[in-house]
């Protein structure tokens, strides 16, 4: 796993007694995102995927819309104590014609780890910054395929089988063919991850897709979707009040608690395909 795990010693307390012993824990260290060489952001993430990650934040932002926005991404001017590259600063070139980002950019990259942006203003914003608005899509999503990818994307988590400390996202087609997955310890990046595959396998906008998020569903995870044209977001946990309200109005199908076999869809339900009842 490399960078991805680390191991600490740990002191456990349990009914067989008490032990020392080495403990997997899931490595987080800081990124430094620059665009045409200035500093752009920071954030805290686990190593890995980090130009997915890059260009899934600038697309998510209305930067960039599409991987030809960018000419390059490389690793710079990050050295440890014995002048190893730690590879925790990545800079991309935008192509020419390409605005940079907006002021703001910076403030919502620095907070989605916490409240991200918030108010009806910031609905607003999304709503005419998106270049792919998922109202439309005529995907339909088969009940029971919705409920079981919660369990396909646990199945694929190998370092949180290790550590226990990272959140997953995953894009699936509408028929539950799994496209990619990808850890983080936060939230917002992995998504990034996976849209920043998406976006460089020219799969953006994502139509007929489906995201699923392993923890709750806040209003900066509903709103990289929406940036993302993708059509049906799902969660194990609960959707932010703000989260089912730019759902509503961007189009976005909205489904949380995903267990059991069971779902609540807060936005859009009628994507949602029930097999028909029969009479006995």
């Amino acid at each position: 796993m490399g960078r991805l795990i680390a191991r600490r010693p740990v002191v456990r307390f349990g009914p067989e007694g008490t032990r020392r012993r080495p403990d997997s824990i899931a490595v987080e260290e800081p990124l430094e995102l620059r665009v045409n060489g200035k500093a752009l952001a920071v954030t805290m993430r686990t190593p890995g995927h980090d130009v997915e990650l890059a260009h899934g934040f600038l697309q998510t932002e209305g930067v960039i819309g599409g991987p030809d926005d960018i000419l390059s991404a490389r690793y710079c001017d990050s050295r440890d104590d014995e002048g190893r590259n730690t590879y925790n600063v990545l800079d991309l070139a935008l192509a020419p014609g390409v605005a940079p980002p907006e002021i703001g950019v910076e403030r919502n990259f620095y907070t989605t780890s916490s409240c991200g942006v918030c108010g009806k203003a910031s609905l607003d914003a999304v709503r005419l910054k998106s270049r792919h608005l998922p109202l439309g899509d005529p995907v339909r999503v088969a009940l029971d395929v919705l409920a079981g990818l919660p369990d396909v994307l646990r199945s694929q988590q190998q370092v949180f089988d290790r550590t226990g400390g990272l959140h997953a996202a995953g894009l699936f087609t509408a028929e539950g063919e799994q496209l990619v997955v990808r850890e983080d310890v936060g939230r917002h990046n992995a998504v990034d991850k996976a849209v920043g595959w998406a976006l460089l396998q020219g799969r953006i906008p994502a139509r007929g897709c489906i995201l699923v998020v392993s923890g709750r569903t806040s209003f900066e995870l509903a709103q990289k979707a929406v940036m993302a044209g993708i059509p049906v977001l799902g969660a194990v946990s609960a959707p932010s009040s703000l989260a089912i309200d730019l759902a509503c109005e961007s189009g976005l199908t909205l489904a949380g608690f995903i267990r059991n076999g069971s779902l609540n869809v807060y936005a859009h339900a009628e994507r949602i395909a029930v097999p028909a009842l029969v009479e006995t």
